[in-house]
């Protein structure tokens, strides 16, 4: 088979690869969507001496099971099951990968799919069986691709802060992890503040439902989210553009009592504890969403019905990918996915 394997200095390739084959406790998923992550984007740009070998990418994989290795016990592992994958693995014994996080294992090295390990973006993959979580027939595989990484992150970082239909919620960034922080603080009822510099993302975060949109590059979006709130703050505010200035707009934008959630990635934020701390403000981070999360998240998007297909503006084959990750790397529109 053939995968999508990043080069550097914004070069991918397509890389002949034998199939995989399940060993104990594994099973190999016929790959239908495979999503494309901003976090891509770090490995898509890196230097050329940064790439150690042939690596299929892509972290978002959402397909059906096609074989089973010897010993595997999960209910999720059957033949034709559809399933997401959770895209981390570890030493799955301790209490962190027992708990149904093991991306914060620190047994053994924690293994990334598209990164450490081949990834989703080829036609085949093979996964442990019990980093499977069951994608209901009544959500799409691209949907599935999504949680499993971008919409799952904001659901992950929701689940810490405690979002509630009482909050106001400024979000900074509107890519595939903020759009999704949109449409899930609406549906469990929050009001909306949308951050970004790209006007179609603006222009999506108001049809998703965003109660209002600002532009960051005027230069004043502190004052405006103030101003918006009868000079009070927003009660949340969550950064997912992995940029200095959305970072450091998120800490001033909230009120006192209020939480500061970071997930996006490369931001270097500092800051001045005298001035922060009588805020009493609560700061967090939030790396993606435990295995349980995963499942609640795909739970909540049935409930509610929210419509997670409206996140792609680009549907892609693995022959395109040169393309796709071109147009990926300007970072406007929505998200892309491959479809196999």
């Amino acid at each position: 088979m053939r995968g999508i394997v990043f080069q550097g200095d914004r070069k991918v390739a397509l890389v002949e690869v034998p199939d995989p084959v399940p060993g104990p406790g594994e099973v190999v998923i016929e790959m239908k969507a495979s999503g494309m992550c901003g976090s891509d984007l770090h490995l898509y740009r890196r230097s050329t001496n940064a790439v150690a070998g042939p690596l299929i990418g892509g972290h978002e994989p959402c397909g059906v099971v096609v074989a089973v290795g010897s010993g595997v016990i999960s209910p999720h592992a059957r033949i034709g099951a559809r399933v997401m994958v959770h895209h981390y693995y570890g030493c799955s014994g301790c209490e962190d990968c027992r708990s149904g996080w093991p991306q914060m294992c620190r047994t053994v090295p924690v293994k990334v799919y598209g990164i450490d390990s081949d990834g989703g973006h080829a036609p085949y993959m093979k996964v442990p069986a019990n980093t499977l979580v069951p994608l209901d027939e009544r959500l799409s595989f691209a949907a599935g691709a999504a949680i499993s990484c971008g919409t799952g992150t904001a659901w992950g970082a929701f689940e810490r802060m405690g979002v509630t239909g009482r909050d106001t919620i400024a979000i900074f960034g509107q890519g595939p992890v903020g759009l999704s922080a949109t449409l899930l603080a609406k549906a469990q009822g929050a009001r909306v503040i949308g951050l970004d510099i790209d006007e179609s993302r603006r222009n999506t975060a108001k049809a998703f439902g965003a109660d209002f949109v600002i532009d960051p590059r005027e230069g004043h979006a502190v004052e405006a989210i103030k101003d918006l709130t009868g000079g009070r703050g927003a009660t949340m505010a969550l950064e997912t553009a992995g940029a200095a200035a959305a970072g450091q707009d998120a800490l001033g934008c909230v009120r006192p009592w209020g939480t500061v959630c970071l997930v996006g990635i490369g931001a270097e934020i500092s800051f001045s504890l005298a001035n922060l701390l009588r805020t009493q403000l609560r700061i967090l981070t939030s790396w993606t969403m435990s295995i349980q999360a995963q499942k609640a998240c795909a739970d909540f998007v049935l409930e509610r019905g929210i419509d997670l297909d409206a996140l792609f503006t680009d549907r892609w084959r693995l022959d395109q990918a040169e393309e796709a990750y071109k147009k990926f790397d300007l970072q406007s529109g929505g998200k892309g996915v491959f479809l196999m």
